[in-house]
């Protein structure tokens, strides 16, 4: 009751200073994941590592923020949102200035991991802190706008990135985000009120937490060498199996738990658990983006410069209508508004699968486009329904819940997309299995990106049912409450 009146009696100035506090530290965490994908080969020669090794830099991170997620959650229930969510933002700045001061690979990689152990606090209770500032009338048009910063983050760090090195060198890519790392601390310490967490003792769920621990990092680091080494190799396979052994022991423990780290009771709601579902398979399909540099660049031959201008064409889209539809979703409910995006995302999925080897610069931006826009439609209702379904004492959780199903469905995606585009490369060129796909010739490769989009578009269909049968459990909830209040 205490967090709901202090909500209640923000002004409206108040509250958007505190989004745009929480907005700083979100567009600094999806800036520098981007950001920092474009800088690997400029690391890779710099501080003399292998390539394997080099990958570690984006693995390390991915991997904290992959198995930390659900815990940071949950003490966010537990604990004063506020306080870890600028704990985040300074572990964030502190991993960023000693990046930018690594002496070395090993140095750079373990201080990945800090930078990641920070994003982890941020991604875990922005959403829930965006939940509590605004009430449900606004969320969506605040969560919109969330959605747009994410957007712009992800599609202005590569060309940013690409500018750094050339002008300063890459450890201005890590630096930057020193003096943006301050004004965020200093405005969420300012502006972005106090949560109390709910009444009552608290306990954290240490075995619960080591188990999730334990099996997300098994998950994450078997599809990680799984993208390497194959899917057949045996490490992959123990690590894969540790995974699935570690989830059934979690739900055992869960299931036991007087306060268990993720209630399980949430998944009861057909509703929350069908919108976090849609994420996920959203995330995992939107992978694809791996593969479009391999035809920019070896089928279009366009500079890496010139394919960073236009991979921005997709996030720019979708930031642009994100807030529109925050809003929409505002007035008219989620579910129709995500709905409306992915037949957006279906129908850009499909004209990719049209590009050929004479496309236009411009035909490929018409093409990616629709994409985009179906992204920004379907992402921030999509959050909203998430957040709107769960209880207040268990916010924490579902946002960590939320940001999971995002970054699995991304650690799952990306060697998904990649083996699919590979095999229909390979099975186009009339190549073995095994050989570099950049030996195809280029009728292969637009062959292999425009089989691999249209599957996509197939797979989305899955999420699209999952969308129509929330719109009709919701429906049929209001219709049944209607007639309650008639009775």
């Amino acid at each position: 009751m205490e967090t709901r009146t202090r909500r209640r009696a923000l002004t409206s100035t108040a509250k958007w200073l505190a989004f745009t506090g929480l907005g700083l530290g979100v567009f600094m965490s999806t800036l520098d994941a981007s950001i920092v994908n474009i800088s690997l080969p400029t690391l890779q020669a710099d501080l003399g590592a292998t390539f394997a090794t080099i990958q570690w830099v984006i693995l390390s991170y991915s991997l904290v923020v992959t198995s930390l997620i659900l815990s940071a959650g949950r003490l966010g229930d537990m604990l004063d949102k506020k306080k870890i969510y600028l704990g985040g933002v300074v572990l964030f700045t502190l991993g960023s200035l000693t990046c930018g001061l690594a002496g070395s690979v090993e140095q750079l990689i373990a201080f990945r991991a800090l930078q990641g152990l920070g994003a982890t606090m941020m991604q875990a209770l922005g959403m829930a802190q965006i939940t509590e500032v605004f009430p449900p009338e606004e969320r969506g048009k605040a969560l919109g706008l969330m959605g747009s910063i994410v957007s712009l983050g992800i599609g202005f760090g590569p060309p940013l990135g690409g500018l750094l090195i050339g002008l300063v060198g890459w450890r201005a890519v890590f630096l930057v985000n020193v003096p943006v790392g301050a004004v965020t601390a200093w405005m969420v310490s300012r502006y972005v009120p106090h949560s109390m967490p709910h009444q009552g003792q608290q306990h954290f769920d240490i075995a619960g937490a080591l188990v999730m621990l334990f099996t997300l990092s098994s998950y994450a680091l078997g599809m990680t060498l799984g993208q390497q080494y194959g899917f057949n190799a045996f490490s992959t396979r123990i690590l894969l199996a540790l995974a699935l052994i570690g989830l059934v022991s979690f739900i055992a423990i869960e299931r036991r738990a007087k306060q268990p780290m993720v209630d399980l009771s949430l998944f009861r709601n057909a509703l929350f658990t069908l919108n976090l579902l849609m994420g996920f398979l959203v995330f995992l399909v939107m992978a694809i983006v791996v593969i479009l540099p391999f035809f920019l660049e070896l089928v279009k031959g366009y500079s890496p410069q010139f394919v960073g201008l236009l991979m921005m064409a997709q996030p720019v889209a979708a930031g642009a209508v994100a807030p529109l539809a925050g809003s929409l979703s505002d007035r008219y409910g989620s579910r129709g508004i995500s709905l409306i995006g992915l037949v957006f995302v279906i129908t850009g999925f499909l004209l990719m699968g049209t590009l050929h080897q004479d496309v236009t610069p411009l035909g490929y931006v018409l093409r990616i486009i629709p994409v985009g826009i179906g992204f920004g439609f379907f992402q921030a209702p999509n959050n909203s329904a998430v957040m709107g379904s769960a209880p207040r004492q268990r916010l924490g959780i579902a946002s960590g819940l939320l940001s999971l199903s995002r970054t699995l469905g991304q650690t799952s995606g990306l060697p998904l997309m990649s083996a699919i585009f590979a095999a229909q490369v390979l099975n186009a060129a009339g190549l073995s299995a095994g050989v570099d796909i950049t030996a195809a010739a280029p009728a292969a490769l637009v062959e292999g990106v425009g089989r691999t989009y249209r599957m996509g578009a197939l797979s989305l269909v899955v999420a699209t049912i999952l969308a129509v049968a929330a719109l009709w459990i919701d429906a049929r909830r209001r219709k049944l409450a209607e007639q309650r209040l008639a009775d």
